[in-house]
């Protein structure tokens, strides 16, 4: 990611300009994004303005690489980064149950 990525990612929320200057997209792909509820920005009270989390942000990241260098079209981009955050979630799953088994061990051989 370019250096304005890096300084990018010490905030906590985004504007759509940012996110499209992060990203060097339109804004009209972004909106896109939001569309089809694959980035879900948040509106600060008292505030009409979208702002996008890092979790957005890390979504944006993998959709344009995924339409922009691997041709993958929006709905196959939507089951992408659902099947990703699936993985991750067994992944973690898998974490716990494996930390649990180590305590056990410990417990056991002591």
């Amino acid at each position: 990611m370019s250096h304005t990525t890096g300084r990018a990612m010490e905030k906590e929320y985004w504007s759509i300009s940012e996110v499209t200057e992060i990203f060097r997209v339109n804004g009209g792909f972004v909106t896109r994004l939001v569309e089809e509820e694959i980035v879900c920005p948040v509106c600060r009270e008292g505030s009409s303005t979208r702002l996008f989390s890092a979790s957005d942000l890390e979504k944006l990241r993998i959709a344009k690489v995924l339409m922009e260098d691997m041709e993958v079209n929006l709905a196959g981009v939507e089951v992408i980064l659902r099947m990703r955050q699936n993985m991750l979630s067994m992944r973690r799953q898998f974490d716990d149950i494996l930390e649990e088994m180590a305590c056990h061990l410990k417990t056991n051989i002591r």
